[in-house]
């Protein structure tokens, strides 16, 4: 430890870790010890398990970021969650216990970024690439967002029935970046979240993909949840 708290990244659905790269850099730049594993999307039960396998790895004090279905992931850690600071989620779902990923989608229209998926003989759910640029990845570079595609991971269909457990966020602080231009989640569902969890809030006008168009703004947030958890030494406050 370098009296800084640890950080691990958590992606979504239709990614990996790479989708972190600006962040990381910009907290690597700031001398944390920054882990963004990948996640099997094979289950939520899957997904907690490396999550908790990575937290097990980690020297002390952590906050745990998450993007998207990444927010269900960290979510579902609950009551726990050893070692865990804070809780930060970058236009990410923060469900409350009983809800679901579809039953939630379900109450309004499906938004542009999933309304052309399509599942695999094994029931995995992938993106299709023209959707994945022009909505998922709306303000990412199109070169970039093409890259992101072809490197996503695609989600088990049982992730969007799993049901929350007594969420992690009701026992932690937590923070949440909102992206404005989401064709994901809707902007109003993230202030939703945001505001039922009582989470220190911010907003920033981004795709789905905020992480990826505004880094700056997404590791600025994580710095500050883990400065207000972990006070920096004298002498040693994040640039």
């Amino acid at each position: 430890m370098n009296g800084r708290p640890n950080i691990v990244l958590v992606h979504g659905a239709w990614a990996d870790g790479s989708c972190w790269s600006g962040v990381i850099a910009r907290l690597q730049a700031d001398g944390y010890q920054v882990t963004a594993p990948q996640f099997p999307l094979t289950s939520t039960a899957d997904d907690v398990a490396r999550l908790r396998q990575v937290l097990n790895l980690q020297d002390g004090p952590t906050i745990v970021a998450g993007h998207s279905y990444g927010g269900q992931i960290m979510t579902a850690l609950g009551t726990d969650a050893p070692n865990v600071a804070g809780l930060v989620y970058i236009a990410a779902f923060g469900l409350d216990q009983g809800e679901s990923l579809g039953a939630l989608l379900s109450q309004g229209p499906t938004p542009p970024a999933l309304a052309h998926l399509f599942t695999d003989k094994q029931g995995f759910i992938w993106q299709q690439p023209d959707e994945f640029v022009q909505h998922f990845a709306a303000d990412v570079d199109p070169v970039r967002a093409k890259v992101l595609h072809a490197v996503q991971q695609p989600t088990a269909g049982s992730t969007f029935s799993t049901a929350m457990g007594v969420p992690a966020w009701r026992s932690l602080p937590s923070w949440y970046l909102i992206a404005g231009q989401d064709e994901a989640i809707p902007p109003d569902a993230q202030r939703m979240f945001a505001s039922r969890m009582g989470a220190v809030t911010s907003e920033v006008s981004a795709s789905h993909l905020a992480m990826v168009s505004h880094p700056d703004e997404a590791a600025q947030l994580i710095k500050t949840a883990a400065e207000t958890r972990i006070p920096m030494p004298a002498g040693r406050a994040s640039r």
